[in-house]
């Protein structure tokens, strides 16, 4: 009797070990195991190293290595859509950009919705543009640019990175806000804009700052205004292109943290902790400075209205535009 009782007193803990396991193993604290963080663009770019930098702070703040995945194409829709289709279980992140909203007013058939596929996590910074010409064009201001352009009507060529690009956009909202008229000739990327614009070939850009200001110092190149709402810090003197008579022409060109749609609300809460803790980093800071990066957080909810916003303002103007890609 006594032997009967132990064997299923030993049963019945056996079953409770079993039973306990999978309770167990749910309820395991998050992160259990490595995170991925996708990068919808090549390597070496401006979300390239801003996503290395934020993965390597969420790493040493969450206790997991957190690893950068370059998932390259279609205007970053490629790796975008790959993270839309992932478990929303926090352990695939997506770095997206303001190109996003771009992306999504550009092609028609997307395997994801930009609102509704993603839940937002938080800004980690942005990386301000700014109008520059060739130093030969008689124009010191943009109100002396938009005066030449009117002078001259198609006479102006204006570069982008390309169709579509932000860049790209941002010339046909100067083009809206001022009336001019100026020929685009758009680009791939860049490297390949600055050989002609030094040269003369073409004389507007709208660029990256850490592409066109160490040309700006040097005097290779004119600034003439910043595109965003406030002035850098690394060079106060150029005005926004608010300051400089178009109020309201603010363009973020913004990075920031997305996670699938259902991810749970603790989870993008302790991701948004840390991503405020990381930007908070003085090292950080100054490790991107040279890049030209600005960083600052967000809650999740002024994301989603920041995205929102970006879709509806892209939205018009590419289709005031008529905006397509080759």
């Amino acid at each position: 009797m006594r032997n009967m009782m132990v064997r299923l007193a030993t049963l019945a803990l056996a079953m409770c070990i079993w039973a306990s396991g999978p309770g167990v193993a749910m309820a395991q604290p998050y992160p259990g195991k490595p995170i991925r963080l996708v990068v919808p663009f090549p390597p070496a770019g401006a979300t390239d190293v801003m996503g290395r930098a934020i993965a390597q702070k969420l790493s040493e703040g969450l206790g997991q290595p957190v690893t950068v995945e370059n998932r390259p194409g279609a205007g970053s829709t490629i790796g975008t859509d790959l993270v839309a289709k992932a478990a929303p279980d926090g352990y695939t992140l997506l770095l997206a950009s303001g190109s996003l909203a771009i992306a999504a007013n550009l092609y028609s058939k997307l395997g994801f919705d930009v609102i509704k596929s993603f839940a937002p996590v938080s800004l980690v910074g942005h990386v301000p543009h700014m109008l520059v010409v060739n130093p030969s064009v008689p124009a010191n201001s943009v109100k002396e640019l938009v005066a030449l352009a009117k002078a001259k009507p198609g006479q102006l060529s204006a570069a982008s990175q390309g169709n579509g690009t932000l860049s790209h956009l941002e010339l046909e909202l100067f083009k809206s806000a001022t009336g001019i008229d100026v020929l685009h000739v758009p680009y791939k990327g860049s490297n390949n804009v600055m050989p002609d614009l030094l040269a003369g070939n073409v004389s507007i850009f709208f660029d990256s700052v850490p592409s066109s200001m160490p040309l700006v110092k040097n005097g290779k190149l004119k600034a003439l205004g910043v595109v965003g709402s406030q002035r850098l810090p690394m060079s106060p003197e150029i005005p926004t292109l608010a300051e400089a008579g178009l109020p309201g022409f603010d363009v973020k060109n913004w990075f920031a943290l997305l996670a699938p749609a259902g991810t749970p609300k603790e989870i993008v809460q302790l991701l948004n902790a840390q991503v405020v803790k990381a930007v908070s980093a003085p090292d950080l800071a100054q490790r991107l400075a040279s890049q030209g990066a600005i960083l600052e957080s967000s809650t999740p909810e002024q994301l989603a209205m920041l995205m929102k916003t970006d879709l509806a303002k892209w939205g018009k103007v590419v289709k005031d535009a008529n905006v397509r890609i080759n």
